[in-house]
């Protein structure tokens, strides 16, 4: 059994935290569920994404044709996609280079974690709102209702898989034996995913500038290095010491504690996120940018260009 200080949050982890909890009050996940209840499935998504991920092939193919799917309907969520595909693209190519210690290990990780991802957007899709994390009710609700912008889409996507389904995937998929081999290929994962954000805030300065729309350094700081509350790489952290609680600790402590943390701090970080400090001046300016181009659209050729 690990000490019992190991669980104990970092003075970061504890701040941000408590920032989620005072956020957290803020969302309201009933009455986002109840206003989109009525909406209709869509079967031709389903068709795409009921099934589960057999490997890493499938997950970079079925994930890079779900993103078009959605792009060429204007459906907003494909904006986090552009993003995720492109991460999964990048990771098969590197275990193929054969650029990660056990990549056996990391291949699973890569399917379990889109598995996550997967799951939560079928569930949205059939109004499975009880299963699904608030932290995905929010992005993806968010985006159904066009309230957002696309740097908010973006991140409300990458918030939910990093902050919240990373803890799971990584349980999903075991962190032992050799626990140390798999920190390392983890590690390895966050270097790909940071130059990937970097490519990302770099794609949306360029989609915003070309509706010459200046005053988005604000909105876009969180993808810099602090992702909403804890930033990607403290992220992706806070996501391993979860699964070596969950692993390590006694179940009946582990369990409710680590699910208090993942879920207060996904949920508060998507609050922070829907509410940017921009102005409301600004975030009235850019919503009428976008309007009038396909700013989604944008942001893909950019990206592509960049990766």
């Amino acid at each position: 059994m690990i000490p019992i200080r190991a669980a104990v949050p970092t003075a970061e982890e504890a701040s941000s935290l408590l920032a989620g909890v005072r956020r957290t009050a803020d969302v309201d996940a009933r009455a986002i569920a109840a206003e989109l209840a009525d909406d209709e499935p869509d079967d031709d998504l389903l068709a795409l994404v009921s099934t589960p991920f057999a490997s890493v092939a499938d997950v970079d193919e079925r994930l890079a044709r779900t993103e078009s799917y959605l792009r060429e309907r204007g459906d907003r969520r494909s904006v986090f996609l552009t993003v995720y595909s492109r991460m999964t693209a990048t990771v098969r190519a590197a275990i193929a280079d054969a650029a990660f210690v056990d990549p056996e290990w990391t291949a699973s990780y890569l399917v379990a974690f889109a598995e996550r991802y997967r799951r939560a957007l079928v569930a949205f899709e059939r109004r499975e709102f009880e299963s699904l994390p608030r932290a995905w009710l929010i992005a993806f609700a968010a985006a159904a209702r066009g309230e957002t912008l696309v740097a908010q889409d973006a991140l409300l996507g990458i918030n939910a898989h990093i902050t919240y389904d990373l803890t799971y995937a990584l349980e999903d998929v075991g962190i032992g034996p050799d626990r140390g081999a798999k920190r390392e290929d983890h590690d390895r994962i966050n270097a790909i995913l940071t130059r990937l954000v970097q490519t990302a805030q770099d794609a949306l300065v360029e989609a915003y500038g070309a509706v010459a729309i200046a005053e988005v350094d604000r909105l876009l700081d969180p993808l810099d290095d602090r992702l909403a509350l804890l930033g990607l790489k403290t992220s992706r952290e806070f996501a391993w010491r979860n699964a070596v609680l969950r692993a390590d600790l006694p179940a009946w402590i582990a369990e409710r504690y680590v699910d208090w943390r993942t879920e207060t701090l996904a949920t508060g970080a998507a609050a922070v996120v829907l509410a940017p400090d921009v102005g409301a001046e600004t975030n009235a300016r850019l919503r009428e940018s976008e309007a009038e181009v396909d700013a989604a659209g944008a942001f893909h050729e950019a990206i592509r260009r960049r990766t």
